[in-house]
């Protein structure tokens, strides 16, 4: 019982740094919280080697660590480059731009993760904008917005859908057929809200230049090639084998056998403190479901936060996303209730995605977004984002509810879901 009461304490003050983004008066961001929180429990005592490492979904990891390679290999072709100058250099409407923006975020993110797309084209777009005479601060916005929506529609979209498909073993394409078409229409919703915020109408009425400036090098075709290759292997995975994680670590090795790129540049560009995070999270959230008083109180949770409910599990990734983010909720409702089914599984990943968009604090892409374009001179305040992201997920969700409650009961039995 000692043990259960130092596991409560030590999960409410990691959950409490996630929510707050640090804990108050230390210099202790996210990834250190969770750290410190596992190493904690080890040693104390209320957590055994064996256990923590157990807790530890190495198969996510995996994934995670090959579509962070898989996107460094991207852009060492010139790919992100070549885009973001297309984007800086082509004629036409501030909106024409925007639809632009919002479509390439979503459909890369769809297939690289949200997170390392907005890190890549952030500062890129940033700069091509602002040869172009625009402002860039609605477009940020609209890059974390659409990389969010974009990610919805398949299992390698985010983190959270990479935790949902290890966990139900989902079908990689009949999460899609599923999530896509909301996905989809919540791009558009982002473009609509995104076109009639006031930052953006101030630009929207007049024709713009193309931007002046030396072009990037010419993107690399063989690398550019590997990339896409590696991607179609990753499909491959998702299609092929039940081993998503040991497949998924050889397309890594593969993408990794360069004669031109240095092994240690490409590792440095994975995000190891994320994959650290998760580590962490693993740790805490399993000895927590291990525990004996969770044991106990895992009935009256099941009772209070219905799995079949598609209300009850909006309003749970609604406050959850934007308090401790959408990657420890969903770590959480995972560890702490059973019974999942595919049709709840589809739900919490919709729901806890498009509930990313609310507030900055509600993605890890929308802070990833935030902070590059700072990085660029561009100051993107809280309600500067709030002002767009509320309202697109308001009306996003409203729409992923009546889709699976209306629709997804009608085309589940096709799938033979």
């Amino acid at each position: 019982m000692h043990a259960d009461w130092i596991i409560l304490a030590v999960f409410a003050a990691v959950y409490a740094g996630m929510a707050l983004g640090r804990w108050p008066g230390l210099a202790v961001d996210r990834t250190g919280v969770a750290m410190i929180g596992a190493i904690l429990l080890l040693v104390t005592g209320a957590v055994g080697g064996r256990q923590a490492y157990e807790s530890i979904d190495f198969s996510t990891l995996a994934i995670l660590f090959t579509l962070m390679v898989l996107s460094g290999q991207y852009a060492a072709s010139g790919f992100f480059e070549h885009v973001a100058d297309r984007l800086g250099r082509g004629r036409g409407t501030p909106a024409a731009v925007l639809a632009t923006v919002i479509g390439l975020s979503g459909g890369l993110s769809a297939l690289l993760t949200n997170d390392v797309v907005v890190w890549a084209m952030t500062p890129l777009l940033v700069a091509g904008l602002k040869r172009r005479g625009l402002d860039p601060l609605p477009y940020v916005v609209a890059i974390a917005c659409a990389a969010n929506a974009g990610s919805a529609a398949t299992l390698i979209g985010n983190p959270q859908n990479l935790l949902i498909g290890q966990s139900g073993r989902l079908d990689f394409w009949h999460f899609t057929a599923v999530c896509a078409v909301p996905a989809l229409v919540a791009l558009g919703i982002v473009h609509a809200v995104v076109a009639r915020s006031r930052a953006f109408r101030r630009m929207a009425a007049r024709p713009i230049p193309a931007a002046q400036g030396p072009a990037p090098a010419r993107t690399d075709r063989a690398s550019l090639a590997k990339a896409i290759l590696a991607t179609a292997a990753i499909l491959a995975v998702f299609t092929l084998t039940e081993e998503r994680g040991t497949w998924s670590l050889a397309v890594a090795a593969a993408l990794l056998v360069s004669r031109r790129h240095n092994t240690r540049r490409r590792l440095g560009e994975v995000d190891w403190p994320l994959l650290l995070l998760f580590a962490g999270l693993f740790v805490v959230t399993g000895a927590l479901a291990h525990g004996e008083l969770t044991a106990r109180w895992t009935g009256d949770l099941a009772a209070a936060v219905d799995t079949r409910s598609s209300a009850t599990l909006a309003l749970v990734a609604l406050a959850g996303s934007n308090t401790i983010g959408n990657v420890p909720l969903v770590m959480l409702l995972l560890s702490v209730l059973p019974d999942w089914s595919p049709a709840s599984l589809h739900t919490l990943a919709l729901f806890s995605t498009l509930c990313g968009n609310f507030l900055i604090v509600g993605s890890i892409a929308n802070i990833i977004a935030v902070e590059r374009a700072r990085e660029q001179g561009v100051t993107v305040s809280f309600m500067d984002y709030a002002r767009i992201g509320v309202p697109v997920t308001l009306a996003s969700l409203a729409m992923a509810w009546g889709w699976m409650s209306y629709i997804h009961p009608l085309i589940a039995p096709m799938l033979g879901i």
